[in-house]
């Protein structure tokens, strides 16, 4: 149902949920405010974008969206993707691919399309997730330690030896600073958590830096004063060759926040006993990542960790997501000018922090218990998005994992010779005698799904034949699955029974293949006759069969006559 929850929860909603909504939008857009700017920072673009996508992306997921309690803004997995197309394209190329997997979005949501990224493997998403913690952490090593260096490369092996070149300028005052940070991060909630640790962080380490008088670079010193007021509408320059570059990097973009916005809202459903709206979730999404950017903002997606501390604040309908923009909207207004003094360093620790608990490592670990084929899924994915690219990990993640469940399901099915077993007088299992086979008819049974990864299994055991037989007996009881190959292969094997003189009899067809059979004329084909409910109708036809004389090489016309 394409019906934003803001609409539905509004209905009988109460003055005591409106001052809990408030009450956790407040505290939510408290403790968004560090992280915004740190993710804006982290991915090569000025602070104030990180604010702007909280405040813009945040109202409009709350509004729009399909959950009721997602928080919406930018979020530590798009870091490693913005910061990768700022340094190829610009910022005005950030902009159009965002545009354009917020596009996507919309259209994924639109075309009923949110079940569908539940089909994504654990392994792939733990592989890039942990990827992609492995360089956020590498990305904040410079200003974590106060590094003397210049621009951080993008490339994963030679950000590791730009950093190992300048380990030597590393500042103890910097370091200090990023210790304490996530050390409040970590252990102020033992203490209370009605005020969050990343704004205690914030405001600790900069009073310290401040009144200590610490040489420590600030946001101030490296990005100037914030720009406080509120961003004015910018249309950026198209041309067609930009948008073929992009292509890649907007579904990448489209993919990854429908992914995390969708496991966002799935791990709220389990917070609160509710079921999100998926479709609606990636259309809301959408239109936050098309609108956005055109305001100065970076991607934006459902933030897990801020929607949890929503839930756990009181916040039960898309009111405290709109409370904790609105929240963001007014500290950056009054207070925007006051962040340029927040440490580097206090950014990098919080971003320690956030990595460290997206690397998912008891996961990653747990994984490495699993079947080799996951095993190989899960390190292919984090290896490829550490020293190559996320779109790449991706891509060749899902490929790679289709590829080993598709030689798995072919495994499972069996095309089983069963001629002898019913030729064989005795008892199967009772006093029910086994059906006798007629001379020059053979038997054969699928076990298991008949799709491509299947073909060769059956042709093999096709070839088996020794000669064509007067009728050939095919079992699909155990077939709930008919794909075109499978259905092309039984269309190869009646034509050449035709013309050899054999008789093709199908027995057991579920619903499924008979109506993709049906849909291809294969049963008008055979005749209605020739497709029965079980191996004794089957046996019946094969008995007429048997007992014609069909000159060898002389095509047969009318399968059912």
């Amino acid at each position: 149902m394409l019906v934003p929850k803001l609409v539905t929860t509004l209905k009988g909603y109460t003055r005591r949920q409106f001052l809990a909504d408030t009450t956790a939008g407040a505290i939510v857009g408290i403790v968004a405010l560090p992280l915004a700017i740190a993710f804006a920072i982290g991915s090569g673009v000025p602070p104030q974008a990180g604010l702007y996508t909280a405040i813009i992306a945040g109202f409009l997921i709350s509004a729009l969206g399909g959950s009721k309690v997602q928080i919406g803004g930018p979020t530590g997995a798009f870091v490693v993707i913005v910061y990768g197309v700022v340094q190829r394209y610009g910022v005005e190329g950030l902009t159009i691919a965002t545009i354009m997997a917020g596009v996507i979005l919309v259209v994924m949501g639109l075309a009923r399309l949110g079940g569908a990224i539940k089909f994504i493997p654990q392994p792939v998403v733990t592989g890039f997730t942990s990827g992609i913690a492995v360089i956020i952490a590498s990305g904040q090593v410079r200003d974590f330690l106060g590094l003397q260096m210049g621009k951080v490369p993008a490339e994963f092996v030679q950000r590791i030896e730009a950093l190992a070149g300048s380990i030597e300028s590393a500042s103890p005052w910097a370091a200090a600073i990023a210790v304490l940070t996530v050390l409040i991060v970590v252990y102020w909630p033992r203490v209370t958590t009605r005020v969050p640790s990343p704004a205690v962080a914030l405001v600790v380490t900069t009073l310290v830096a401040q009144l200590a008088h610490l040489p420590v670079e600030s946001i101030g010193s490296r990005f100037g004063t914030i720009d406080a007021s509120f961003p004015a509408l910018h249309f950026p320059s198209v041309t067609v060759q930009l948008l073929r570059e992009l292509v890649a990097p907007a579904f990448t973009i489209a993919m990854l926040g429908g992914i995390e916005s969708l496991l966002s809202a799935v791990v709220a459903d389990g917070m609160i006993g509710s079921r999100h709206r998926s479709n609606m979730e990636l259309v809301g999404q959408g239109v936050a990542n098309i609108v956005t950017p055109m305001f100065g903002g970076i991607p934006a997606t459902g933030a897990i960790a801020r929607t949890a501390t929503n839930i756990r604040s009181g916040g039960r309908t898309p009111v405290a997501g709109i409370v904790h923009a609105l929240t963001l909207l007014a500290i950056t207004l009054f207070f925007g000018r006051w962040a340029s003094l927040i440490p580097m360093a206090t950014l990098a620790g919080i971003l320690m922090v956030v990595a460290y608990h997206m690397s998912e490592w008891r996961t990653f670990r747990s994984t490495l218990a699993a079947p080799r084929s996951d095993i190989a899924v899960l390190l292919v994915t984090f290896g490829l998005t550490v020293l190559v690219d996320l779109t790449v990990a991706l891509g060749v993640g899902m490929v790679l994992a289709s590829f080993l469940f598709m030689r798995k399901m072919a495994a499972v099915t069996q095309v089983n010779a069963v001629t002898e077993l019913f030729a064989e007088d005795g008892e199967d299992g009772g006093d029910v005698p086994r059906p006798q086979i007629p001379r020059g008819v053979v038997v054969y049974e699928i076990d298991g799904p008949f799709f491509f990864g299947a073909a060769a299994t059956f042709k093999e055991t096709m070839g088996t034949l020794a000669a064509p037989p007067k009728a050939l007996l095919l079992g699909m009881s155990k077939v709930d699955l008919l794909d075109a190959t499978g259905l092309s292969l039984i269309k190869e094997l009646a034509h050449k029974g035709f013309t050899g003189g054999t008789r093709l009899v199908l027995y057991g067809v579920h619903s499924q293949p008979r109506r993709v059979m049906e849909n291809a004329g294969l049963l008008e084909e055979l005749g209605a006759d020739n497709c029965v409910e079980t191996i004794e109708q089957a046996l019946e036809r094969a008995e007429i069969y048997a007992q014609r004389k069909t000159p060898p090489g002389v095509k047969v016309q009318g399968a059912g006559r």
